[in-house]
């Protein structure tokens, strides 16, 4: 068995292992079946998860049953810092993914369900128009502050912004339909939950592939981007603590927005936020602490395939 490293760009990839050296290829169906002669069923390829680019690539080896890894580039970027490697090429660091395989063995890559990828695209096809309404609506602030109510440059404006407010709500409900169809039930356990709306569930579900992904509620919160993150060294470093921020910050937008509702809903996010406040500690970290919360509580009634029960602990307990 040979471990290789893969580091995968828009039209090539390169490949290194100890046995095979350093090889490139096209990255099509032509540049699989190229590499793929090189391979035994033994093998094990590591790559880093590049966008889309990855993609084909590792469904083309995954269903010829070859095994193969996708690694968290921010992984991968670390354990070169340790390496402390400096060289920056494709040649170099598919010999550094290589040696990561080589070391840490990461667990072997399955592909998310069909309708996971395809809700995928959509959630990213609504933030990029969201951000575009955003935009819009800026410009046109702008122009009325300066004074122009009317015009040509207006109309132009409030039609785009009624076109993509139209395209959003579709490519929403087409979302909606998709989830229902293939996972009706997680949708119904999560929105079960008091505070969390329709559009934070769905959220929810496309990016943790229904929390399959994931062995613990921890891993979710990192996942996310609302893990804490503490700067104190000896008596001389006292940082404010923070959070990561390094998932997806639309899922994150939306469970800070659902944070207000499950505060007034949601009664164990309504105790966690009055202990929190009265601690002395400040609303917005107790806020934040309900979103974690509620990513507990979705994590929960998905996993057990429960609805959500604000008495479970007691009843479990009696």
């Amino acid at each position: 068995m040979k471990t290789i490293g893969i580091d995968i760009s828009k039209s090539t990839f390169d490949v290194f292992s100890e046995e095979l050296g350093h090889l490139k290829f096209s990255n099509n169906k032509e540049g699989f079946k190229s590499f793929k002669k090189f391979l035994n069923k033994e093998d094990h390829s590591v790559m880093e998860a590049t966008g889309c680019y990855h993609i084909q690539f590792a469904n083309y080896l995954y269903e010829r049953g070859f095994k193969v890894s996708v690694e968290n580039p921010l992984v991968i970027k670390r354990f070169i810092q340790m390496k402390r490697q400096k060289v920056k090429t494709d040649k170099h660091d598919a010999y550094m993914i290589a040696q990561y395989g080589e070391e840490q063995n990461p667990k072997l890559w399955e592909p998310e369900p069909a309708f996971i990828e395809k809700g995928k695209l959509m959630t990213t096809l609504i933030q990029m128009y969201v951000k575009q309404q955003t935009q819009l609506k800026n410009k046109l602030d702008n122009l009325r502050s300066g004074g122009v109510e009317k015009g040509v440059m207006v109309r132009s404006l409030n039609l785009q912004l009624k076109r993509i407010k139209v395209e959003i709500k579709k490519l929403e409900t087409n979302l909606e339909n998709l989830l229902k169809e293939h996972a009706p039930d997680v949708m119904t356990n999560i929105r079960s939950i008091p505070g969390i709306g329709k559009k934070t569930a769905m959220l929810m579900m496309v990016t943790t592939n229904n929390f399959r992904d994931f062995d613990s509620a921890k891993q979710v919160t990192s996942y996310v981007g609302l893990a804490p993150v503490e700067r104190t060294s000896g008596s001389s470093i006292r940082g404010r603590s923070y959070i990561s921020k390094k998932g997806d910050p639309m899922l994150r937008h939306h469970l800070f927005m659902c944070s207000f509702t499950a505060c007034q809903n949601n009664p164990q996010c309504r105790d966690l936020y009055e202990r929190i406040v009265a601690k002395g500690k400040s609303k917005k970290l107790a806020l934040i602490a309900v979103c974690n919360k509620l990513i507990k509580q979705a994590y929960g009634v998905c996993k057990n395939d429960l609805i959500y029960d604000e008495n479970y602990r007691r009843k479990v307990a009696a």
